[in-house]
């Protein structure tokens, strides 16, 4: 059955294994050549502010975890011309991502290493295998 994993960018991969290849980072790490991805979805890496203050131990997994989520959900965005629309599409993309997995595999990619626990990759594959989004 099709499924959702995580991968670090820079580990071998095998098309037929890892399926569509999901580069979820902000930015595109440096030296990493196009075809190690299929698509490039910046949306799903975790803000700028939100992971330099992780990264900078300014605040602890638990409140990355929680903020990330937040970020994704849109849950304080809302579009400006349109009030029915209240996560800016993210929301949407996570959707389509989760049906997508149920029809083939879906990996999703960070340059974070391969045994890191505390990577935001973990935390987006939870999302999509959740029951509700």
């Amino acid at each position: 059955m099709p499924a959702i994993k995580t991968k670090c960018v820079w580990d071998k991969f095998d098309s037929r294994e890892d399926g569509l290849r999901i580069l979820a980072t902000r930015y595109i790490p440096r030296g990493c050549p196009k075809k190690d991805y299929d698509i490039w979805m910046a949306n799903l890496g975790p803000s700028e502010r939100l992971l330099k203050a992780f990264l900078g131990g300014k605040i602890t997994w638990d409140e990355f975890s929680r903020r990330y989520r937040a970020e994704q959900m849109g849950q304080d965005a809302k579009e400006a011309n349109n009030p029915r629309i209240r996560n800016s599409g993210q929301k949407f993309t996570l959707r389509l991502l989760k049906r997508l997995a149920g029809s083939q595999q879906v990996t999703l990619l960070c340059n974070c290493a391969s045994d890191e626990k505390h990577c935001h990759r973990h935390l987006l594959k939870g999302m999509l295998e959740a029951k509700s989004l």
